[in-house]
């Protein structure tokens, strides 16, 4: 607590004030917690002076709140060129980020308990920077952090607001931001070592070191390769749902599972169900062999039965057999490559007969993305189901290329896109086959424009090989396995 108010008066965060009239100030609380690695052992006691934000008013305290942060999908791109061009990945962390903020509004707060003073009392403090707890306190961070990085000549990606990048063609410096976390990664370790000493002369820095740790996501820097994992992670998950002992399962989805709304089957408790879905969807992150069976059990949040819950225990299963699985990123040679896959099934959810489109994206040989989800619209045939997977592909495909070309300070280069159904390709290349297709959406004929302005390629693959299909359909024992190792998941002991 008093390292905590040690950094609150280095940062001239707040000054004494009288209480104007007609305003009122917010009362602050301590929160305790033990930080932990990844093996769970403790390796910081931590005390937050936190701001009771939940009494603030929208339009009255604050205006603007949202504050951007890294997606999953932008980190794993960071890793994957990283780890293909052999550049190391440091990881910083700033000390108390949210002292740093600058406040634009006027704020008072009450004195924090156990260190009242005793000359006043009942005297208040004018905040003019940010504390934990307010809800402007990510924006205000989020503001200065930026200011700060553009004035050491960073340059913030148009594509993803928490990505920068310093530097020519040939030698560059790439930094991506979650709140307090930074990732960076570089063609010289010169200027990661350089860039790190500019930071902790602005801000009260950890240099963490090589990237290890970061967001519950356990990541092992080895010759020519990263892997991510999130074995620690999945065995509290198994621990939360009283599971830890169980006995492993080998896939992760029954073959020809067809769950259903309304099943007969006694309701199952709410609470816990939803629980579970959200560690299992956090565990997406390093897993696509789960993507599809987390993302079907999700669909039964609002009322699970027990037959749902079966289905999600067989997940539990699935995990406690396979805890030490993540994504490897291997190095390479030349410049990356872009590939994408895209599939569906055709009227999968006996609910609405709605399909399930699954995309996933390597580059370099590496998955970076992936995603299984239900699609909008009832699909009236395999084609037009297809097409629809193959327009989200195609999206997700637009941006990674983009991304990449920001990145690296190279032009766009076209993407390949890979689809298992000949009609799907005729459609997308073909505009005569519009008597045919009227009756689909128009923001699906993207992929139409997208071909016409040579963006990628389309081409045919066979379904043995189409390495989205175990984001659509529940597979057997041996296919499941083999579809696994062909996406990069695999065990990553030693």
């Amino acid at each position: 607590m008093e390292e905590e108010m040690k950094a609150i008066a280095d940062n001239n965060t707040w000054t004494p004030a009288a209480l104007p009239t007609g305003s009122r100030a917010i009362g602050l609380k301590w929160v305790f917690k033990l930080k932990k690695d990844a093996d769970g052992n403790v390796v910081k006691h931590k005390a937050r002076l936190v701001v009771k934000g939940y009494a603030q008013r929208q339009g009255v305290d604050f205006d603007e709140v949202f504050a951007p942060v890294a997606r999953m999908e932008t980190v794993r791109v960071l890793i994957a060129l990283a780890a293909h061009a052999g550049w190391p990945v440091h990881h910083m962390d700033v000390k108390s980020a949210f002292l740093n903020g600058d406040l634009a509004e006027e704020v008072f707060v009450h004195q924090p308990e156990g260190f009242i003073n005793d000359d006043n009392p009942h005297g208040v403090l004018r905040l003019s920077k940010a504390l934990y707890g307010l809800r402007q306190a990510p924006r205000a961070w989020y503001a200065k952090l930026d200011a700060s990085l553009c004035e050491l000549g960073f340059v913030r990606s148009p594509l993803e607001h928490a990505v920068y990048r310093r530097g020519s063609e040939t030698s560059f410096l790439l930094v991506g931001v979650y709140v307090d976390d930074l990732i960076i990664t570089g063609t010289d370790g010169i200027d990661i070592a350089a860039f790190k000493a500019e930071m902790q002369h602005l801000f009260k820095m950890s240099d963490l070191g090589l990237l290890s740790y970061y967001l519950g996501i356990e990541v092992k820097q080895e010759h020519g390769r990263i892997t991510l994992c999130q074995r620690g992670y999945a065995e509290k998950v198994l621990e939360r749902a009283g599971m830890a002992g169980c006995n492993p399962g080998q896939t992760s989805m029954e073959v020809r599972l067809k769950l259903c709304k309304e099943d007969g089957s006694p309701p199952a408790d709410a609470t816990e169900y939803r629980s579970i879905i959200g560690c299992l969807r956090y565990l997406v992150n390093t897993r696509p062999d789960i993507a599809l069976a987390v993302g079907v059990t999700s669909r039964y949040m609002e009322a699970p039965s027990t037959r749902h819950w079966t289905a999600v225990k067989q997940i539990l299963r699935y995990i406690r057999g396979t805890l030490h699985y993540g994504c490897s990123y291997m190095k390479g040679s030349g410049a990356p490559s872009l590939v994408g896959f895209s599939d569906s099934d055709h009227g999968g959810d006996v609910d609405d007969r709605k399909s399930t489109s699954g995309v996933v994206f390597f580059l370099g040989g590496s998955v970076v993305t992936w995603t299984s989800q239900k699609q909008k619209v009832v699909a009236t045939s395999s084609c037009e189901a297809e097409y629809v997977a193959a327009a989200v592909a195609t999206c997700q495909g637009v941006w990674l290329s983009r991304l990449l070309a920001d990145l690296t300070g190279r032009s766009v280069e076209k993407f390949q896109l890979y689809i298992d159904n000949k009609s799907a390709i005729a459609l997308s290349k073909n505009p005569v086959h519009h008597d045919r297709s009227k009756h689909i959406d128009i923001k699906y004929h993207f992929i139409r424009q997208c071909l016409e302005e040579n963006k990628l390629d389309v081409d045919h693959v066979g379904t043995d090989e189409q390495l989205a299909d175990i984001l659509t359909k529940a597979l057997g024992k041996i296919m499941f396995v083999e579809m696994r190792a062909k996406i990069g998941v695999a065990g990553l002991r030693g």
